[in-house]
């Protein structure tokens, strides 16, 4: 026998050990769609996404509309997840305080998991609802808005002034308004499961009646899971949006009993991991918004869990 070939001996060793190997996991698969959401939309095709504990995308196409609809489905009961406000800057190149979603998420910093467009916005860059975000109340308005705050459940309802600050599920103080944020949208689909009476909206002008892009939000509080939905539209035999009707009863499907319709039309968009997964019907791609409402990570989260 010859002397011992150390390289050789170490070499067997490692083959060996890595035959040994248990061959890597194979990806996490979400937790399928609710059954009555998949038969309300007739599901034709289902495709799911892991994109981090708690956190799953999904897409679902359907002749029935056809609908093209985007669904995220966040867990809240994981401390570490939560929403952020994105708010637009200055005017800059798109306008008066106008940005696209890609660039509100891209300019957040790290955390941001996922994203859509958020309230509606006049010409000049102002929204048409509340804003609190980057630790200050930016827009002071009275009308429907999503709150969230570390460490309580998401709220949904019309915003209020109170004194200096506003009242939205909590006190929001102009001074100190922490780490609250609040978004604004219109109108409030689910209340307590009930499908609020709507007067202000005109029929005649076919926001409500007619099929368009839409966004919106939605939150069960039994399970705190919190539903962002996304349908493109204007786009043909590929999709062509929904009614707010139909919306609603989407979201109604998830069981969420809170919901809240944001911007839509040529604003609609979805991101998740900054890449786009939604097709935006303005020919131009993404239109420029006044914020976006993101899905974030953030361990500092879970020290103001209860």
């Amino acid at each position: 026998m010859g002397p011992l070939n150390i390289k050789s001996l170490v070499g067997t060793l490692a083959t060996l050990v890595l035959a040994c190997t248990a061959p890597d996991r194979p990806a996490r698969l979400p937790e399928p769609l609710p059954d009555a959401l998949l038969s309300y939309l007739g599901a034709d095709s289902v495709r799911a996404r892991f994109v981090r504990e708690g956190l799953s995308y999904h897409f679902v196409w359907s002749q029935k509309g056809p609908w093209a609809v985007h669904v995220l489905r966040v867990e809240l009961a994981r401390c570490e997840l939560g929403l952020r406000v994105l708010p637009a800057g200055e005017a800059g190149q798109h306008g008066a305080g106008l940005s696209t979603v890609s660039e509100l998420v891209g300019t957040a910093g790290g955390g941001v998991l996922a994203a859509v467009n958020g309230d509606f916005f006049t010409p000049e860059g102002r929204p048409l609802g509340p804003e609190v975000a980057l630790g200050q109340i930016l827009w002071s308005r009275e009308r429907p808005a999503l709150e969230w705050t570390p460490g309580a459940p998401p709220w949904i309802g019309t915003v209020v002034r109170e004194g200096s600050g506003l009242s939205a599920g909590v006190s929001v103080s102009r001074l100190q308004p922490g780490e609250t944020q609040v978004i604004g949208g219109y109108p409030e689909l689910l209340d307590a499961g009930d499908r609020p009476v709507n007067d202000g909206m005109d029929p005649d002008l076919g926001f409500a009646t007619l099929r368009h892009p839409r966004t919106a939000v939605a939150y069960d509080p039994e399970a705190r899971r919190l539903w962002v939905v996304v349908v493109d539209g204007r786009q043909g035999s590929y999709s062509s949006g929904m009614t707010l009707e139909e919306m609603t009863a989407t979201l109604s499907a998830t069981e969420a009993t809170e919901a809240l319709n944001l911007d839509g039309g040529g604003s609609s968009v979805m991101l998740v991991h900054g890449r786009r997964m939604s097709r935006p019907s303005d020919e131009t791609g993404e239109r420029a918004v006044r914020n976006a409402l993101a899905v974030v990570s953030d361990p500092a989260f879970c020290r103001a869990a209860p």
